[in-house]
């Protein structure tokens, strides 16, 4: 064996955007293609509106104007603008920025000094222009790399900072922002900060009542229980209200970052709801009773926030900032004197929390027998569990791979066997159904229990208790693409809907997209998964190349299904939008309402399959 040479020549210090576009997992959390919410590009755009937002919050800038395409993003702000002979440290230098000075920013989110720096590294094309006092300055990069730099010129635009930047598609490959992902997170931006007006693409968002409005925009008056409480003081905004939901609903904030995975904020908050209910009462309920279906919205502002990852989704300070109270003394102690008090002052608010309390305790002791003997057998089951095929890594750990962890729901032995034989054995689990589940529809959580299939799927999701023990960042329905298998992902998202919604809502749950067609001649194979797609092939690959059709995930091969479940995944994020969950699984999930029938009747077409020649009926909605 050769001897290794380790010597001055062996050590290498990269320079800041080496190491960014290295290791840029480091800075941003996942990369992805754009499919899910926490996706990089998300974090990239997030990074240059947080320091618009932080303009704004220092008395700047009421406007801020964000304008995307599927790969193109623009962001333009009206705050003070970047001193002109600082333009280009302040998008290039690692450890440069004004959030250095706690005078100018208190409580700022972004005080690393990387945000900016990792967009300009991580994208092909960023243009920084800054208008201030009458005077621009332009700089373009690539890569980090100066491309173009401007002399400063005479302006008549109002003050303010403009940057536009492509994303590299060769580190996040085949990328695309999906609007909804960012509407959700403009409107986030406007409900913590009342004044400010985000345009968007062209239109408008703007909150007058701040997490009052984000409660209301999302629960409408027929599914809460009684109105929504709204308390703010110093550094501190509560909304909440209990609904009609299972399990627990929050919206959790800090210094404006939308802390997705909580943190000691939103767990002091639990805690002080549970303390305040129980003494206003004077009855020692169940912690689980008290917090059943709650809906709740926290934002806090602390100074020099600790966070537990770079992309900032859990708070770890304990304390307010180097001089305050701790953060669970913080917000206990003003959740306990403005909960208190506002139960006083509406005592039919306090009556209807007090029956959903009850009625939680009664639900709970209904399901208790069941419960146990459910838990017990699936404990048993998970050792020989048949229906899931774990792997190494979850993520509810701290392994760099925890946000690559996915579980496959598939239908049947043969579609479960590809996937299986295929699948990434740290990263991919799959979870085999037996024929068609259950239509949860209306049932209670009971028959979560009574179901063998569905509690053995709750326990390897490890869900039952709430997100926080999530072993898996990625929930991918994987069916056939006909009509059993479109009934399948209907009946499993009504599953999670139903008993679940908080893990849709967070953006955990996809449709797995597989190829209908596979084309190829001698030289080359493509697969395809739409019909312009296969038309598109046909046309490259010219002089009648083979044509298959994959009617079932079992006709794919193992070798195969690698190349679809891999880098190149494609995967359809399940988003909720403004339909309340009950409306939208009445519609289709319940009886045969009159609605749905004429829906059907004026959407039903028929054409003739170019392939197979065989009819096929199509509703505009599903195609």
């Amino acid at each position: 064996m050769a001897e290794v040479i380790y010597n001055d020549d062996s050590i290498r210090s990269l320079d800041w955007k080496e190491h960014i576009r290295l290791r840029p997992g480091m800075y941003i959390g996942k990369l992805g293609d754009g499919s899910a919410q926490d996706d990089g590009i998300y974090v990239l755009l997030k990074e240059i509106v947080d320091n618009s937002i932080d303009e704004f919050v220092m008395g700047t800038g009421k406007t801020i104007e964000i304008t995307l395409s599927e790969q193109k993003v623009n962001v333009r702000d009206y705050g003070r603008g970047i001193p002109l002979g600082k333009v280009i440290d302040c998008v290039s230098k690692i450890n440069t920025g004004g959030k250095y000075d706690s005078n100018a920013f208190q409580k700022s989110v972004g005080l690393n000094g990387v945000g900016t720096k990792a967009v300009n590294a991580l994208s092909t094309s960023f243009t920084v222009q800054s208008y201030r006092d009458g005077k621009t300055k332009k700089v373009e990069f690539s890569k980090g790399e100066i491309v173009n730099e401007q002399p400063v010129i005479d302006t008549t635009q109002r003050n303010g900072t403009a940057i536009t930047f492509y994303p590299d598609e060769t580190i996040f490959r085949n990328y695309h922002y999906i609007p909804d992902f960012v509407e959700s997170m403009v409107w986030n931006y406007v409900f913590l900060n009342t004044g400010l007006t985000i345009n968007f693409n062209n239109q408008k968002y703007f909150s007058e009542r701040g997490l009052y409005d984000l409660l209301s925009k999302f629960n409408k008056p027929e599914e809460i229980r009684y109105p929504i409480i709204h308390m703010i003081g110093p550094d501190i905004e509560i909304a909440m209200t209990h609904g009609q939901q299972y399990g627990e609903d929050y919206h959790s904030f800090v210094n404006g970052q939308h802390t997705t995975q909580g943190g000691t904020h939103q767990a002091a908050f639990r805690a002080a709801v549970v303390k305040t209910v129980r003494e206003f009462f004077k009855k020692e309920f169940d912690a689980a009773d008290v917090r059943s279906s709650i809906i709740a919205a926290i934002s806090v502002r602390v100074q020099e926030p600790v966070f537990e990852s770079q992309t900032k989704t859990k708070l770890g300070s304990q304390n307010m900032g180097p001089e305050g109270p701790s953060v669970a003394t913080f917000i206990n102690d003003f959740v306990k004197k403005e909960l208190d008090d506002y139960l006083h002052k509406h005592p039919d608010v306090a009556d209807a929390l007090l029956k959903r309390i009850i009625q939680s305790e009664r639900e709970r002791k209904d399901i208790a027998g069941i419960k146990k003997l459910a838990n017990d057998r699936a404990k048993k089951a998970s050792l020989h569990n048949k229906k899931l095929r774990d792997c190494k890594v979850h993520f509810n750990t701290t392994h760099e791979k925890r946000y690559e962890t996915t579980l496959f729901i598939t239908e049947g032995d043969s579609a479960s066997g590809s996937i299986t034989k295929s699948r990434d054995v740290d990263t991919q689990a799959v979870f085999s159904l037996k024929g068609k589940p259950l239509n949860c529809y209306e049932l209670t959580k009971k028959v979560v229990y009574e179901n063998e299939e569905f509690n053995l799927l709750q326990h390897a999701l490890n869900i039952e208790d709430g997100l926080e023990g999530l072993h898996y960042n990625n929930i991918v329905i994987a069916t056939d693409a006909d009509v059993d298998g479109m009934h399948i992902r209907l009946l499993m998202m009504t599953f999670f809907l139903q008993f679940f919604p908080d893990l849709v809502k967070a953006g955990h749950v996809y449709i797995l997209q597989t190829p209908l067609f596979r084309v190829r001649n001698k030289k080359e194979t493509i697969y395809c998964y739409s019909d312009e797609e296969r038309k598109n092939a046909i046309e490259k690959l010219g002089n009648k190349p083979e044509i298959t059709r994959f009617k079932g995930l079992g006709e794919i091969s193992p070798d195969e299904f690698g190349l679809f479940i891999g880098k190149d995944i494609r995967l359809d994020p399940v988003i909720l939008k403004d339909q309340t969950i009950k409306s939208l699984l009445e519609y289709y999930m319940g009886k045969n309402t009159p609605d749905r029938q004429q829906h059907i009747i004026r959407n039903l077409r028929i054409e003739k399959d170019e392939v197979t020649e065989e009819p096929k009926v199509i509703t505009e909605e599903v195609a």
